[in-house]
């Protein structure tokens, strides 16, 4: 009989990680495709996020003292070691069990998760109806969860408080043009007649929950809201460290972020003038936006195009400048049911029979949907982007533990992955149209910008007297300036820059993980390329470094180096 190797002891610590996290955490388990959890919601008490933190604390021991058995399985270690100590951190710092943003909280969690579930079957059905009954005593634990922990000096801004609160009031049809979304859930065709009165009731009692929840953060917990959006030095330096899995020097990305906003804002002057000659930026912009072949009116009809543009990418690029197995050759582009804001990916479930999915959450008024600026997003969030990461990510069960393949998420080497992936396709010559040569590097810019209102305005910094927009010399950042300068530089409907500023004041370091996580994954490419010499091959280095799956960057350039 063939050897069959060292024993895997670092990939059994991580799997028996995942069944006891999922357990534990089951809108998690749902979210990263896990089977057997869907009829059920996370416990949001003090004494469930204790639980999950207990876990995480005995996991990251065993593993501490677990050995590798070869560099695979070493690169995993070093990755689990990561994730779970700054996990740990969070945890300390109360930031899971407290963080209310427009973007992130466990209210979004838990009626996000709905998005994802299946409704072909009866047994679909039930999970649903089981879930939604769930939902009641869940916010209620929340609500108290809340509650002592604001006793204890930890709460978010009162800007994040007051926004969610509006957001749930937009789930649940109370404001906006918006339905309400758990009554619409449980009318949709196909949910089984016999169920409809106890689908009705309880999606009725879960809407009840959110309203209830609402009037929760707009009366008690909005008060006691801390009157500052900027978190400091001292919050913000781990909380860049959990998001990037690295750690930066903090001022120098911020000067860096100035550089590299005025390169990309150079580029994007010498490819107006090949739209027009002599065109500044926004002119050239203005005669892209009057060109109706670059502009789709209707959700839908946009949707239609995402979906044509994203599968069409990936016929062209498999086998040819990456090896994409067939589960991953699918991906489904949809609406998502808010207007939230943003657009996103989710990954495959574990058998794959939940494809990848490209979700748009289009805010409120906004029809007409300009493809000039959004032929790089179907890139960032399909193919080379986040679905072939995680889509391989989660096919190689052959290299990965459970672990890697399902709940290791990075964002720094996730949304840097799908940043590099939208340059990478203008070094491939598919941007080699001006217009969606613009509207990838007007992306580009705004996650330049990014890096300096995040860092700016939550340590406060004073804007350089010589910056080189002239904008505002030798003042502090503040919310406001960050509108302003954001405004300055990204060309998207002003509904999309508020929330977008929103999103960096109550997710402080996850903005910069894009363009940080992206000038990272270049560094590394570069250091893989020196050490290689006339034996580096562009497409091999992408399989080698997929093949890693999701990571902390710091794990990720010593894996790397070990190629």
């Amino acid at each position: 009989m063939p050897d069959a190797g060292p024993p895997r002891l670092v990939d059994a610590v991580a799997d028996r990680f995942v069944e006891s996290y999922a357990a534990l955490d089951p809108v998690a388990a749902t979210y990263v495709g896990i089977p057997g959890y869907d009829d059920k919601i996370s416990d949001l008490s003090l004494d469930g996020y204790q639980a999950r933190e207990d876990l995480s604390r005995t996991a990251l021991r065993e593993m501490v003292s677990t050995e590798a058995a070869d560099d695979r399985e070493q690169a995993a270690k070093d990755s689990f070691v990561e994730r779970l100590s700054v996990s740990i951190e969070q945890y300390e710092a109360k930031t899971p069990q407290s963080q209310i943003s427009v973007i992130f909280s466990e209210l979004h969690n838990v009626r996000g998760v709905f998005d994802l579930m299946g409704t072909d079957t009866t047994e679909d059905w039930g999970n649903i109806n089981a879930r939604l009954a769930a939902i009641p005593q869940a916010l209620t634990d929340y609500q108290l969860t809340l509650s002592r922990l604001a006793d204890d000096g930890h709460v978010s801004a009162k800007r994040q408080i007051d926004a969610v609160a509006s957001q749930v009031r937009a789930w649940t049809g109370q404001e906006g043009a918006g339905t309400n979304f758990f009554r619409s859930l449980v009318e949709t065709p196909g949910a089984p007649a016999s169920m409809q009165p106890e689908l009705t009731r309880n999606a009725t009692a879960a809407s009840d929950a959110y309203s209830a929840m609402g009037r929760f953060l707009s009366d008690h917990l909005l008060p006691r809201g801390r009157d500052r959006d900027g978190v400091g030095r001292d919050r913000y330096e781990p909380e860049s460290r959990y998001f990037l899995g690295a750690q930066i020097d903090l001022d120098e990305t911020y000067a860096w972020g100035w550089e590299e906003l005025r390169r990309i804002e150079d580029d994007m002057l010498a490819v107006a003038h090949q739209i027009r000659p002599g065109a500044s930026i926004d002119e050239a912009v203005a005669v892209l936006d009057a060109d109706s072949s670059r502009t789709i009116s209707g959700k839908e009809n946009f949707r239609s195009w995402m979906q044509e543009l994203a599968d069409r990418t990936i016929s062209e690029m498999a086998d040819v400048h990456f090896d994409i197995p067939d589960p991953i050759r699918r991906i489904e582009c949809r609406l998502a049911p808010t207007n939230d804001g943003g657009i996103y990916y989710t990954g495959p479930s574990e058998d794959f029979s939940r494809p990848g999915r490209m979700w748009w959450a289009v805010p409120e008024g906004i029809v007409d949907f300009s493809t000039w600026r959004e032929v790089t997003t179907v890139y960032h969030e399909g193919v080379p982007g986040h679905h072939l990461q995680v889509g391989q990510t989660a096919y190689r069960s052959d290299l990965l533990n459970r672990w890697q393949r399902t709940m290791c998420w990075v964002s720094g080497h996730g949304e840097g992955w799908a940043l590099y992936a939208e340059r990478l396709m203008d070094d491939l010559g598919y941007l080699d149209d001006p217009g969606t040569k613009l509207g990838m590097l007007d992306g580009q810019g705004m996650r330049a910008a990014r890096v300096i209102i995040d860092i700016g305005m939550h340590l406060e910094l004073q804007i350089p007297p010589d910056n080189p927009f002239g904008f505002h010399p030798g003042e502090t950042w503040t919310p406001d300036l960050g509108l302003e300068f954001l405004r300055q530089h990204c060309r998207m409907d002003d509904a999309i820059i508020r929330f977008e500023v929103n999103r960096y004041l109550g997710w402080p370091g996850q903005a910069p993980s894009y363009k940080v996580g992206e000038r990272i994954w270049l560094q590394a490419r570069e250091e893989v390329r020196a050490n290689k010499g006339a034996g580096f091959d562009l497409k091999q280095f992408h399989r080698s470094a997929l093949d890693l799956g999701s990571l902390g960057l710091d794990p990720l350039r010593a894996a790397l180096a070990r190629l």
